[in-house]
């Protein structure tokens, strides 16, 4: 068994210890120590990383009790002096805290239990039994979850045995059944729980629930702590200046001035769409004009595939003839037919494009293929016109 400094004091940061057993695997080392702090991957929180005489730690293990380092060089000296990186760990532990209180809020609340837990380095989540909390809902967790931690309750951790487990109101049925650790939030929270966690809720700093979405018939939800929720606010905060100023607004009047945006360019679109639809109807009518026994063959350096199916649209609906239509800027291909003839446009791309490196398909009277190249475009555009000669 390792001498687990991680529960006896979950603030030390640096220690001196020796080296009690080391294996040799894969050309890295693992290594027991005969006093760690390193907290080992387990219970929905990540392994501690730090170094062992400046050695950067790759991975920390637990297997029956007993905690394996692994690293890529062995250590020269006899005395060894390790390091955690504390932001990392001091993270973990508000989180680990901090979804404690959630956890309890939630079914103090909303009797909505927590059935799992993660903690990764950008995101960290619980999962409920429930199917749907609404914004009221989750405000007013996040508003007594915070009220716990402005209370700065006191936070212990201790263990038992099985046969103390029944005098204890616990959140959830350890798997367990002897050398239970249980972590207690004074009149809150008490869970058997493996994790490290700090010593008060105040320490926790704040918890900010930022979404939910549906997972396996319940409920993710997502959150930040102390140090992370901080971050978080920054990243936003720098995010809302920004936008603020490239707009000429503050956090105020930011809402209304996107809105007025959304709506002038819902106007602007409007008024494109009526330009275009005359543009279009004079260059159909041009085309048809044009046109070489039923065949219309056209290439478009600006116009995009939307723009290609509304001028066939128009042309189309006043003749009888096969289009093909490319759009230069997007390397697209269109093809389409008034439905009079045999040609089966998604028939013909499906047998061919392959050998043009082109990806697309579409149904008997019209389909169109997307390129790399302008080249292939060029090239898939002549074999079509050259097919549609030889009809």
């Amino acid at each position: 068994m390792s001498n687990k400094l991680y529960y006896s004091n979950p603030f030390i940061k640096t220690w001196e210890t020796n080296i009690k057993e080391v294996t040799e695997l894969n050309n890295q080392y693992i290594i027991q120590l005969e006093e760690t702090a390193f907290y080992p991957e387990g219970g929905g929180q990540p392994a501690d990383t730090g170094t062992i005489n400046g050695i950067h730690i790759l991975e920390v293990q637990e297997k029956d009790g007993v905690i394996y380092h692994t690293v890529d060089e062995l250590p020269e000296e006899d005395l060894l002096i390790c390091e955690i990186d504390w932001q990392r760990r001091f993270e973990h532990m508000q989180h680990h805290t901090g979804q404690h209180l959630l956890s309890a809020a939630c079914i103090e609340l909303y009797d909505a239990h927590t059935v799992s837990f993660h903690l990764g380095v950008d995101t960290v989540t619980i999962d409920l039994d429930v199917q749907h909390l609404s914004k009221e809902q989750l405000d007013h967790i996040e508003h007594q979850t915070n009220l716990y931690i402005y209370e700065n309750r006191p936070v212990k951790t201790y263990t038992v045995g099985k046969d103390d487990l029944s005098k204890l109101p616990l959140r959830k049925t350890p798997q367990v059944d002897e050398d239970i650790r249980i972590v207690e939030i004074d009149g809150i929270d008490t869970s058997a729980c493996c994790g490290t966690h700090v010593e008060s809720t105040g320490q926790i700093g704040i918890l900010k629930i930022l979404k939910t979405e549906k997972h396996k018939g319940g409920i993710r939800l997502y959150f930040k702590c102390g140090i992370r929720a901080l971050g978080d606010y920054n990243a936003t905060h720098q995010v809302l200046m920004s936008a603020g100023a490239k707009l000429n607004a503050n956090r105020d009047t930011l809402l209304a001035r996107l809105e007025q945006i959304e709506v002038d360019q819902k106007q602007l679109q409007k008024q494109l769409n009526e330009t275009k639809e005359k543009l279009f109807s004079s260059l159909a009518t041009q085309l048809i004009k044009e046109k070489n026994d039923h065949l219309i063959v056209q290439s478009f350096d600006e116009y995009h595939m939307k723009d290609l199916q509304l001028i066939t649209k128009m042309i189309i609906s006043q003749t009888k003839c096969i289009a093909v239509f490319s759009s230069k800027s997007e390397k697209r291909l269109l093809l389409a037919q008034s439905g009079e003839f045999s040609l089966d446009c998604g028939a013909l791309f499906k047998e061919h494009l392959k050998h043009f490196d082109g990806k697309g398909g579409g149904s008997k009277v019209q389909a169109q293929a997307m390129f790399d190249s302008d080249g292939k475009l060029v090239e898939f555009r002549e074999f079509i016109v050259h097919h549609l000669h030889m009809r």
